[in-house]
């Protein structure tokens, strides 16, 4: 995400800006449908989905440039919001997934990656997500299928007689790591039986927060004591996971803990290294050019 745009709750007082974003943006990805963006559809939008939704925005200076809502969020209490569906607590723990109901960005905005930060907040929220599209919005169905969605399904629109097509993509794995350089190399280690190299870390056991599942990893696969408590986190990349058929990939880097260390790799890890650059991107999973791209531009790793 850039570091200029924020993603927010929908409040009250965004009605007028967020009804004029959709209004714009449904007009220029819907041109098939006589009189989108406006009368009872807009009526709809303000009235039901932006009273009963849970509704997200992506901000940029202040001003919205984003609009996300989700069907059948569960609130805090777990009672799924109405209209229909299960999902997720509001602790963000995952589920039985959320359906979009909707997303749009700015005319102005597209291209920066806004929609797809959206989404991924919504998964990072409920996990699976499921959608619908009209058939004829060619250029949705590239962004969707180019972020993992697949086809489930197809039906005629009853209100407008277009056909739209029903998607749906799985939950993302999760997985925690370590950021940790040394004269501006990054530490990455490999699995026996696998070329790739990853950065340390791995996935959650039950029962234990990001923090607490980093620190048992590296205990684990180098030997390091590293508190939970000395972590902090970096950021999160999202990615497609390495050799799980397309599968997401939500990982949450972390820095802090020891400087002056020496790995002892458990029975998991075949060897470890420290890797610049260009090594990062030839030699390990495919996250990791996010990650390099990340700490080059905070100047943490020659570029």
């Amino acid at each position: 995400m850039s570091s200029d745009m924020i993603i927010r709750r929908y409040r009250a007082s965004d009605q007028d800006v967020v009804t004029d974003l959709w209004s714009r943006a449904a007009r220029q990805a819907h041109p098939f449908i006589e009189g989108e963006g406006a009368g009872e559809r807009a009526r709809v939008l303000r009235e039901v989905y932006l009273v009963q939704a849970e509704n997200w925005v992506a901000e940029r200076d202040g001003i919205v440039i984003g609009l996300l809502g989700l069907l059948g969020a569960k609130d805090g209490s777990g009672r799924a919001n109405e209209p229909g569906g299960t999902g997720a607590g509001a602790d963000g723990v995952e589920a039985d997934g959320v359906e979009v109901g909707g997303l749009f960005v700015a005319p102005e905005a597209q291209g920066d990656g806004i929609g797809r930060e959206l989404l991924e907040h919504a998964a990072a929220l409920h996990g699976a997500l499921t959608l619908e599209v009209f058939e004829g919005n060619a250029r949705a169905r590239r962004f969707y299928a180019h972020l993992g969605f697949t086809e489930r399904g197809r039906r005629v629109d009853e209100e407008t007689g277009h056909p739209l097509i029903a998607l749906e993509r799985a939950a993302p794995l999760k997985s925690v790591s370590w950021l940790h350089l040394r004269e501006g190399r990054l530490l990455s280690v490999r699995t026996r039986g696998n070329d790739t190299f990853y950065l340390p870390g791995g996935k959650y056991e039950p029962g234990e927060t990001a923090r607490e599942a980093l620190s048992r990893e590296l205990s684990e696969e180098l030997g390091l004591v590293v508190p939970a408590d000395e972590l902090v986190e970096a950021f999160v990349i999202h990615d497609v996971a390495h050799g799980k058929n397309g599968r997401r990939l939500q990982m949450t880097c972390f820095t802090g803990g020891p400087q002056d260390i020496a790995p002892a790799p458990g029975r998991e890890i075949a060897e470890y290294a420290w890797f610049d650059r260009r090594e990062a991107r030839e030699r390990c999973a495919p996250a990791h050019s996010q990650v390099v791209d990340r700490l080059v531009a905070q100047g943490r790793m020659p570029g």
